[in-house]
């Protein structure tokens, strides 16, 4: 058996102009990581070049991913290229998997200067699907703008990438491995460690574990079914939820991570989750949960298939955040939601005089504010919500958040939820997704929707649909301040804000791995009526909303392909 040290080698390559990284980082089609010579190569040697040399060397990166298709290859091209870049130690995910909240525990718990996640979150996995890349830096969150266009810059100008061929790791093995390399003092090592407990760990910290096993297993149990939609979450589930707090094992299903996610797409909303909420119909079940492929998303259902929305869930949540032992400690110094998330929890924020941030969508813009200890809750429309005691949404957390509250006020989902909208108010909310859309065809209709906002003329015209009026109030292109860094972000979404409130927004999103996809939100608030169907009630700011973009004349769909 050859024991030289291993050799480093620098290989030539060629850039490519598409890496700029995305709201969550580089997503692409398989095909092209596959496909297209060294483009992997390219974006993780831009992503270590973009760290100061004397940061990189022999610091701690941290390594996981879903489980989807392609991420074993590209873990293996990581820890080459990692160890010929100066990383002193790699901390790799069981498998090569380790879910996105539990990457962000890790890199804050062992100090590591960044994480690289594996992940096209909620998009199709499997050989005709999607492939991602996420880069964390050392505070376990999103990479602000600034480093990713950095990143980007680098690809565009990449000439070489430094690896290490022939160093192969067993993450079969949990442990430690060494290596040792042409021209390094000190062996290159690799802890291939358990993906679950140091989360599992975080978690016991966070909630009221004694409460929660009585919750599900005691006496009085509730009922429970979740669904890991065959990513990411499978083993957390199976650990935490079954094993730990004495959920049966059949509570739990699609646990068993597969690189195509089962052929199904694990986004955890009612048109993808659909096994669970025919499961839910029956009132077999008290509360029901699916997660997303990385386990960054939830969706929460009551009995019946009560569905909350991701807006209404964050708002409950702050209105009952003491029930959670951890912010009884830290006490609770903000609140915050993306600008297109309704502002359901704008009222609590104002009932409970704690401050409210709202941000454009991605979780980075969270993160600054929490490591300014500026904000202890915050949420997204797009089924993501957390607390700071990591730098990622978290979907396991947001459904122990709500067991907690259910264990304190002794209610159903839906009876809490209800009493919130008696309490509040309601925001009706929804959001039309059109998917693969021409992206000339998308960003030509944001232009010309923005010169029409923008004009003065704009500003107090009048919409009447059926028996109702609506009057502009103000209409603009989003831009956000970080009132940490004063940094400005512009162009984050179209508003259209009408007299009573209510809000129309579009957006086009930056997950998607190829055409665009438009987004149109929908939020009007009502005191009294409280009890109807969102649907109905949101038809006139629809009607107004189409009429206004011509949307389905610009872009030739006769409808959303996702409603939520």
């Amino acid at each position: 058996m050859d024991n030289s040290p291993l050799q480093v080698l620098t290989v030539p390559t060629a850039p490519y102009p598409d890496q700029r990284p995305g709201t969550s980082g580089l997503r692409k089609k398989v095909f092209v990581f596959q496909s297209r010579r060294n483009y992997l190569h390219n974006f993780i040697q831009s992503i270590f070049s973009s760290i100061d040399l004397r940061d990189r060397q022999g610091s701690t990166v941290v390594v996981g991913g879903d489980g989807r298709f392609f991420n074993r290859t590209a873990i293996e091209v990581i820890v080459q290229m990692a160890a010929a870049n100066g990383v002193g130690r790699l901390i790799v995910g069981h498998h090569g998997i380790m879910s996105t909240p539990a990457i962000s525990c890790v890199i804050r718990k062992y100090k590591a200067i960044c994480g690289i996640i594996l992940t096209a979150s909620h998009n199709p996995g499997g050989a005709n699907g999607d492939f991602g890349i996420k880069f964390n830096t050392a505070n376990g969150g999103p990479a602000q703008e600034d480093v990713t266009n950095r990143i980007f810059q680098i690809s565009r100008t990449i000439e070489e990438f430094a690896i290490c061929p022939r160093l192969r790791v067993d993450l079969t093995t949990l442990g430690k491995q060494s290596f040792d390399l042409e021209n390094k003092f000190k062996p290159f090592k690799v802890d291939v460690v358990d993906s679950v407990e140091s989360y599992a760990n975080l978690l016991r910290n966070v909630f009221d574990f004694a409460a929660l096993k009585e919750l599900l297993s005691g006496q009085n149990h509730i009922r429970i079914r979740l669904d890991a939609m065959h990513g990411v979450m499978g083993p957390y589930v199976r650990r935490i939820l079954c094993e730990e707090l004495g959920c049966p094992a059949n509570s739990a299903i699609n646990c068993v991570p597969l690189e195509d996610f089962g052929g199904q797409h694990p986004d955890p909303n009612l048109t993808y989750a659909a096994d669970l909420v025919d499961s839910m119909r029956d009132g077999e079940y008290d509360l029901g949960a699916a997660f997303d492929a990385d386990g960054e998303r939830n969706m929460i259902l009551g009995k019946h298939g009560f569905f909350v929305t991701p807006s209404d869930s964050l708002a409950v949540i702050a209105d009952n955040i003491f029930c959670i032992p951890y912010f009884q400690h830290t006490g609770v110094t903000g609140f915050a939601r993306s600008m297109p998330t309704s502002a359901a929890l704008d009222r609590v924020a104002k009932a409970t005089k704690i401050e409210l941030y709202e941000t454009p969508t991605g979780w980075k813009y969270f993160g600054n504010l929490m490591d300014a200890g500026r904000l202890s809750l915050c949420g997204e429309e797009s089924f993501g919500t957390g607390g700071d005691h990591i730098r990622e949404k978290d979907g396991l957390w947001a459904v122990l958040a709500w067991l907690s509250i259910l264990a304190t006020r002794k209610q159903s989902v839906e009876d809490v939820l209800r009493g919130h909208w008696l309490k509040y108010g309601r925001n009706y909310f929804t959001r039309y997704d059109y998917e693969n859309v021409d992206i000339d065809a998308a960003c030509e209709m944001m232009e010309d929707l923005e010169i029409m906002i923008s004009d003065k003329s704009f500003a107090k015209q009048r919409f009447a649909v059926e028996d109702k009026i609506y009057q502009v109030e103000k209409a603009d292109s989003f831009e956000y301040t970080d009132p940490v860094d004063l940094t400005i972000s512009r162009n984050q979404g179209l508003r259209i804000i009408f007299s009573d409130g209510s809000r129309v927004i579009f957006r086009l999103s930056g997950t998607g791995s190829e055409g665009a996809t438009v987004r149109i939100y929908i939020d009007s608030y009502e005191r009294e009526h409280v009890f109807e169907d969102t649907q109905v009630m949101l038809a006139p700011l629809a009607t107004i909303a189409l009429k206004i973009s011509q949307l389905h004349h610009r872009t030739g769909r006769k409808g959303p392909s996702v409603i939520t």
